[in-house]
């Protein structure tokens, strides 16, 4: 029987092998040592500071008696709706009066595309406890850009919807994320305010709240609240991330803590890790979005800051590539993205202590021990479920045993910047699910 040749071994299964050198295993050995240690620095360059304290908490864990006489901020809720939508429209409405605006009376504006039935507004005179506006939005708001070719783009809408892409086929949910990312900032109508809480038809708000947050949000210098974030669905916006990323680097904007929390940071060494650029969702450098962002529906925000020079310089740019038709961008990715590349973290509040629902998701926190103030005469009497230890709820009317009906992930991603304390490897992995 013929010998093999030392340089070639047989596997069990009759494979042949390289007999590699002493010197060659070495080498091999010495760059695998130095790949690791590069992916491993590389990594820590997207490490996220853990602050000294935390940065962010709970303006209040327990009912307040409301603050009927204090003074109030140029604030409004704001409601995009159309006439067809009015039952879901009251239910909304009736809820926030019911939790909040009974005390408080902020105005509520509602923007249409069309002209407001009087079905419409007089159901809405009736129900509101402040001033209800009702206001038209601009035609050329609500249009392809001047400077697109329309065919092009309803082909394009007419593509993404035959390939199943979430709403991606219909041409006004289009319109209205492009709305939502721009030019609802600069809208006359809002022009006295400084401040929006966004509502949309068909919510349920679960708590009482019992103290006003647009003061809160400014007297402790926050710029964006939100209660639920989630991951965005991967294609409706294939290129949204790089085209940030690209402004970003091109304005030489420095690298926030929000948005070290919102990069998936690559695994692959170099030299090989700007190849993972060719993909969806990565920079240049290959390094990826976690497609982590705030869910819209629900967001209080200060006016000027999107109206202001950087925000409005970075929605032209982003107008300009005509992702809003040809892809399936929607408001909320753009928020959060622009939110994490110009804000320190400490400016994005967490509503952890709203309880909100919107489609199937939502948020639901226990109520407070100790902290229902019983004796209230303006607080309602319920029905609202039982204290919990370590509840921050004020009459929460939810089941406050589960806080959320959504994987945890997204949330403690993007609250990372502010939060002194880290997850344990545990809790990390508990996080991926409801």
């Amino acid at each position: 029987m013929a010998r093999l040749r030392p340089s070639l071994r047989l596997f069990p299964l009759g494979l042949p092998r390289l007999a590699l050198s002493r010197h060659t295993r070495f080498a091999l050995l010495l760059i695998l040592t130095a790949a690791l240690i590069e992916v491993f620095l590389h990594t820590q360059r997207w490490a996220v500071r853990q602050p000294e304290h935390e940065l962010d908490e709970p303006f209040y864990t327990s009912c307040q008696e409301p603050a009927i006489d204090q003074p109030r901020e140029k604030a409004a809720m704001v409601m995009l709706v159309r006439n067809q939508e009015l039952m879901k429209a009251l239910k909304t409405v009736q809820s926030i009066e019911k939790h909040f605006n009974q005390w408080f009376h902020y105005p509520i504006v509602f923007l249409n595309d069309e002209p407001f039935s009087k079905e419409f507004i007089s159901a809405m005179n009736a129900t509101v406890s402040g001033e209800a506006r009702f206001e038209l939005v601009p035609k050329k708001e609500w249009l392809f850009p001047e400077w697109m070719d329309v065919a092009d783009a309803k082909a394009s809408i007419k593509a993404q919807g035959e390939a199943g892409i979430l709403y991606a086929g219909l041409e006004t949910y289009h319109h209205m994320c492009r709305f939502y990312s721009g030019k609802f900032y600069t809208l006359e109508a809002l022009k006295d305010y400084a401040w929006y809480w966004r509502i949309e038809p068909d919510v349920e708000f679960y708590c009482s709240i019992t103290y006003d947050p647009f003061v809160e949000m400014a007297k402790h210098d926050k710029v964006y609240g939100f209660t639920i974030a989630l991951p965005e669905e991967p294609r409706t916006c294939p290129s949204l991330f790089r085209k940030m990323a690209d402004y970003k680097e091109l304005n030489n904007i420095p690298t926030t803590e929000l948005w070290k929390a919102t990069i998936a940071a690559s695994w692959v060494p170099w030299p090989l890790r700007p190849f993972m650029g060719w993909f969806r969702h990565r920079d240049r450098s290959g390094d990826g979005w976690s497609l982590c962002h705030y869910w819209s529906n629900f967001e209080i925000a200060n006016l000027d800051f999107f109206r202001g020079k950087d925000y409005q310089r970075l929605f032209e740019y982003l107008d300009k590539t005509g992702g809003f038709y040809y892809e399936r961008w929607g408001d909320a990715a753009v928020h959060s993205l622009a939110l994490h590349m110009l804000l320190p973290s400490h400016k994005v509040h967490h509503f952890e202590d709203f309880g909100y629902r919107h489609d199937w998701y939502y948020q639901c926190p226990a109520n407070a021990p100790n902290g229902q103030l019983f004796e209230s005469k303006l607080l309602p009497d319920g029905p609202y479920s039982p204290e919990r230890e370590g509840g921050i709820g004020c009459r929460c009317e939810c089941d406050g045993r589960r806080t959320r009906n959504f994987p945890a992930y997204c949330t403690n991603k993007l609250k990372e910047p502010n939060t002194a304390r880290r997850l344990s490897m545990v809790e990390s992995v508990r996080s991926w699910f409801p």
